[in-house]
């Protein structure tokens, strides 16, 4: 077994829920040791698009006793809001995005990490990464590549942890909130939902995006209606 100290310490990191209307935004980073990769890819892990939710729930268990580390962090609604609505030029969703990813990353703290990019500007993106990292991991090689949960196995690994971990959290809102379905507004049923919430109450549940263009279009929709347009 390698010791410890001379271990190279890989880590990924990806995110679930990024676009829906409902939910949690989370990100999530797992670390393995560099020889580990090939388990990963030996017990079937791949982008967890890919799999169904009962293979992303076995693969999940499994990446967690092959990894030296996991690490899950969250935004909710009203934060992702609060910096849609007001963040400057360059500092919204992605620059939430980068500074959670930061704060896994010092939690696992990695010899190397590699993430997948939401900018479209991946340089940048890994850059923005690097500014909100402590001194002491400043010199963490920080790999930002799009679609890095298709290429390296421990970023795919990162994908279905996150992935499993916001399909918890949507099940028990849909538990207390009624069945919205999946949460994305490519969904008829999340918005009916929405818009059948909207009709009944003077505000949205807070696990609700209202920094979303669907909101704004559902009020337009619901004003004109109240007026008999």
């Amino acid at each position: 077994m390698v010791a410890l100290q001379t271990m190279k310490r890989i880590a990924g990191v990806d995110d679930a829920g990024r676009g829906p209307i409902i939910g949690p935004l989370v990100i999530a980073g797992v670390m393995i040791a560099e020889e580990q990769a090939k388990d990963l890819l030996t017990i079937g892990v791949k982008d967890s698009k890919l799999l169904s939710p009962q293979m992303r729930v076995r693969l999940a268990s499994k990446i967690r006793e092959l990894a030296l580390g996991i690490s899950l962090i969250e935004a909710q609604p009203r934060e992702i809001d609060e910096i849609v609505l007001h963040g400057e030029r360059l500092r919204k969703l992605n620059f939430l995005e980068a500074k959670m990813m930061a704060e896994v990353i010092t939690h696992l703290s990695p010899s190397e990490v590699y993430v997948d990019a939401s900018d479209v500007d991946e340089e940048r993106y890994g850059e923005t990464i690097t500014e909100f990292l402590p001194t002491e991991l400043k010199t963490v090689r920080v790999i930002s590549k799009h679609h890095a949960d298709r290429t390296y196995a421990v970023v795919s690994a990162a994908s279905i942890i996150a992935k499993v971990r916001r399909d918890e959290a949507v099940g028990a809102l849909r538990d207390e909130f009624g069945d919205f379905g999946s949460g994305y507004v490519t969904d008829p049923k999340t918005v009916k939902f929405l818009k059948a919430w909207r009709r009944k109450h003077a505000e949205y549940p807070p696990i609700v995006r209202l920094s979303w263009k669907t909101i704004k279009e559902i009020e337009r929709e619901i004003g004109q209606a109240r007026l008999g347009v």
